[in-house]
């Protein structure tokens, strides 16, 4: 079992930076994949951003070159660096984790999850 806990969401103007983190806990965090997913109001949840436990990072194409994902193994944490933020970004912010080897990019490929924490862009 993993336990997820998210955190640095908040109110942005547009253009603007968020980072979020997410502590994990309950295993070995450095063989952890782990995802960022957000879902905004009557959508479906979205892939973000992975980080696999070998270090190889994957974007949604929606977010490339503006978001940032890493991973403090000593820490048991990842984080996802938001930059350039714009209105379409708000949603809650999922973190998620996997074990296994390989990427996976579907929400239902995630065994773990937070509660999640909102971020919201203002115009």
């Amino acid at each position: 079992q993993v336990q997820l806990i998210e955190s640095g969401g908040g109110l942005v103007q547009a253009g603007g930076s968020l980072r979020l983190s997410c502590e994990a806990s309950g295993r070995t965090f450095s063989r952890l994949n782990m995802g960022w997913f957000r879902q905004a109001p009557g959508k479906e949840r979205n892939f973000v951003a992975t980080i696999t436990w070998m270090n190889n990072t994957y974007y949604s194409d929606s977010v490339k070159g503006r978001f940032t994902i890493s991973r403090d193994d000593d820490k048991n944490q990842v984080y996802l660096q938001m930059n350039s933020l714009k209105p379409e970004d708000t949603a809650v912010y999922y973190c998620a984790a996997r074990g296994g080897i390989g990427v996976r990019y579907q929400a239902y490929q995630f065994e773990w999850w937070g509660q999640g924490t909102q971020v919201t862009v203002s115009s």
